[in-house]
């Protein structure tokens, strides 16, 4: 159990996902972060499981984890900003055709009406 005690622990609820950070000790007393991400998953007849994914961080990678991250991080919001497109998280979203200057284009099936012919 020694292997796995948790000194100081933080959640973050992030919709169906949750993020815990752990930070625990190792056999020899030093310590190491956990991240564990968990998604909870529901299904059509009402129940639901969790699907876990972790991630074993130690003190010698803190810092080349810590720039990878923050550079990742600054790469996403120089380039897509700090807008969060929620639409595209519905069920029902359907992919629009976007041309190269942002601007959302008309489906394909859409009629272009003149109103100079009516």
């Amino acid at each position: 159990m020694m292997g796995q005690e948790e000194i100081h622990s933080k959640v973050l609820r992030a919709g169906r996902r949750t993020y815990f950070f752990d930070v625990r000790s190792t056999k020899a007393g030093d310590y190491y972060l956990t991240i564990t991400e968990s998604k909870k998953f529901t299904h059509d007849d009402g129940t639901y499981h969790y699907k876990k994914h972790k991630i074993y961080l130690y003190k010698e990678d803190f810092e080349g984890f810590r720039e990878n991250v923050e550079e990742m991080m600054d790469f996403i919001i120089n380039e897509k900003g700090t807008e969060v497109i929620s639409d595209r998280h519905k069920k029902d979203f359907k992919k629009e055709d976007i041309s190269e200057n942002g601007e959302t284009e008309a489906p394909e099936s859409f009629t272009d009406v003149d109103f100079d012919d009516i």
